[in-house]
């Protein structure tokens, strides 16, 4: 089909926003419009996974958005929450229509006609299945350049250069201690004050709160701090528009894509917990890390999930480097007179995404 035919596009959304970013990205390259529904999930919606068909049963059907006929020819969902929605839909239209799936399912593989993946999960090489190397976003500076000077009035009076910290929280094995908070704003308080610059702080729904409050403790040099839930602008989109440098935590994957798209220096901060023992160290018998180990020990291949595949990718391919004490100068001097390369960053970010687009307008073409 081409752009200008009629599609109809309907994009699951819900309450994680690297999974909206994803799916929006997709259905606004595909070009051919879009409906958003919103879905809001139950407590409870684990149990519906534990079935194997499509159901409602999971989410509150009056809160989310209604999902009634005429049906679309195509739904783009992310997520564990939305997948029996994604099939409970395509049920209802005779199986007409056509399923994309971010990420990793919980459903068989062959539920879906294409799954858009990435390093940190381990999905085999088949037909219905698409591998990028981060996940998918529309994000450059040049779209974010209106973001950028609404924030810039109240940065400018700050020393360049200019280094975003964002900083994520608990996920997967990685948990955000206060210790890990204060050590993170340890280092990037160095690196700021190595640069002669400042930093631009912001933390994210799932950052603990005493760990953005150790962090902030460190912090000496001049900098802008905002907090979630503060009630200011959340000035994200802002600092991937005006960042010399890059600082992130390291367990998420869509801040670690979107800021390596902005062909910045890029530096990751390590939220593990090193080589020791993991059972030693009380955080980690929360539910998050220790669900997480028992799943990578005895859940099925396709079901595990390691974001250190991303950080490894970046890092390897020479996207990033490691935030740590012994290299503070070096990333310093690189700061300070960057080698450049912003093109070809934000390049393979538009390629993936155009790649993607491709793929789902042959299943279109082809149904």
């Amino acid at each position: 089909m081409e752009r200008n035919q009629q599609v109809a596009v309907w994009c699951l959304l819900g309450a994680k926003a690297g999974d909206n970013t994803q799916v929006l990205a997709l259905a606004e390259e595909l070009g051919y419009g879009y409906e958003e529904k919103q879905i809001r999930a139950r407590p409870w919606e684990l149990l519906v996974h534990l079935g194997a068909g499509p159901s409602l049963a999971g989410i509150d059907r009056g809160a989310s958005s209604a999902l009634q006929p005429p049906w679309p020819d195509l739904v783009i969902s992310a997520g564990r929450r939305n997948e029996p929605v994604a099939r409970w839909i395509r049920r209802q239209s005779g199986d007409r229509t056509l399923l994309v799936h971010m990420g990793r399912p919980w459903a068989g593989l062959d539920n879906w006609d294409l799954l858009v993946t990435t390093p940190q999960y381990f999905l085999p090489r088949q037909d219905n299945i698409l591998h990028n190397s981060l996940p998918l976003h529309r994000l450059s500076r040049a779209q974010l350049q209106a973001d950028g000077e609404s924030l810039r009035p109240q940065i400018a009076g700050l020393p360049r250069p200019w280094i975003a910290l964002l900083v994520g929280g608990d996920s997967g094995r990685f948990v955000l201690t206060a210790a890990k908070g204060e050590r993170l704003g340890s280092l990037a308080n160095q690196l700021a004050a190595s640069c002669g610059g400042a930093l631009l702080v912001t933390d994210s729904p799932r950052t603990p709160v005493a760990a953005a409050d150790a962090l902030q403790g460190q912090l000496t040099v001049p900098n802008y701090c905002y907090r979630w839930g503060s009630g200011d602008r959340n000035p994200y989109r802002g600092l991937l528009a005006l960042a010399d440098a890059f600082v992130v935590t390291g367990e998420s994957m869509s801040m670690l894509g979107e800021a390596a798209a902005m062909g910045r220096p890029l530096y990751i901060f390590d939220v593990g917990d090193g080589s020791g023992p993991w059972w030693r160290l009380a955080h980690n018998y929360r539910y998050k890390p220790l669900s997480h180990r028992l799943a990578m020990r005895l859940g099925p291949q396709r079901m595990r999930r390691d974001i250190g595949n991303i950080q490894s990718e970046l890092v390897d391919s020479g996207r990033a480097r490691w935030l740590e004490q012994a290299g503070i100068d070096a990333a310093a001097a690189e700061i300070r007179e960057p080698a450049g390369g912003s093109r070809a960053a934000d390049s393979l970010a538009a390629l993936e995404l155009e790649r993607t687009a491709a793929a789902v307008r042959r299943l279109l073409t082809a149904r």
